[in-house]
Order: structure tokens, then sequence, then C-alpha cells
């Protein structure tokens, strides 16, 4: 239970009051960081952490335009997925797809940039807290 509060208070410090927080209104290619994830099992076994423990990438790149999620080259990763469903509505930015047997769903709110992220696989989902920030359009 420490450890759970230790990772909320410091998602709740990095992501800090919305006013203060980027708006992600009227752009279209963002920065997102992975701040905290909790990942649960078909078992019912549930552990918090932090993303990357889990191959959730650190930072990440969100292109709307070309519908493609990508991994910064500083990663060294080199991965990408298409964005097979784009919805920008009510002050929020929903994404979906589907690669390599896993889905994922995020909703990024415009007007903080703070991000909830699913990603579900046979027999375990992945929740993960985020912020995002508009990013230089290459």
């Amino acid at each position: 239970m420490r450890r759970q509060g230790a990772a909320l208070a410091g998602f709740l410090l990095f992501a800090g009051p919305a006013s203060h927080a980027d708006q992600l209104a009227g752009n279209d290619r963002f920065l997102c960081s992975a701040v905290q994830a909790t990942i649960c099992t078909s078992d019912g076994v549930c552990e918090s952490g932090l993303p990357w423990n889990w191959q959730v990438p650190q930072f990440l790149i969100i292109d709307l335009d070309r519908k493609e999620l990508a991994t910064t080259e500083a990663s060294g990763e080199n991965r990408t997925t298409p964005i097979l469903s784009l919805t920008r509505e009510q002050g929020q930015i929903s994404v979906q797809g589907v690669q390599k047997g896993r889905a994922f769903s995020m909703v990024l709110r415009e007007d903080s940039g703070l991000a909830s992220i699913a990603i579900a696989a046979d027999g375990l989902t992945i929740g993960v807290f985020g912020a995002c920030t508009p990013a230089p359009v290459r």
C-alpha cells in the first residue's frame, strides 16, 4: 500500500494542476511520457510500478496526421504501431489499435495533456497514466 501511495503522489506531483499543464488542442503530434503503470494477470494478481518494467516505452510520439505511435529515436527501440481508430471530441483525443496480439486504447485530455492508457493481451492488462506535450512536426 505504501508503494502505491508513493506512486500516486509522484504522479500527482508530475502531472500538477491542469492550469499548469500543456494544452494539446490545435496540435497533432505529441511527446508522451509514461509515469505509472499497473499490470494485472488473469489469476487476479496485480502489481503497480514503473511502466518500462513491462516493456511500456518511457516516451512515445503520437502522430495523429500519420496515424502512428512510435518510440523516440533516443530509446533505440525503433518501434512503430499504426493507429486504427482516432476520435477527437469534447476535449478528448481517443486513440486505439492492435498489434502483435495486444490491443491498446488511449484517452488524452486536450486541456491538460494527461493520458490514460489501457493495454490488453491474452491473460493480462496494463493500465498506464502519463502526460503529453505538443511535439515539433517533422
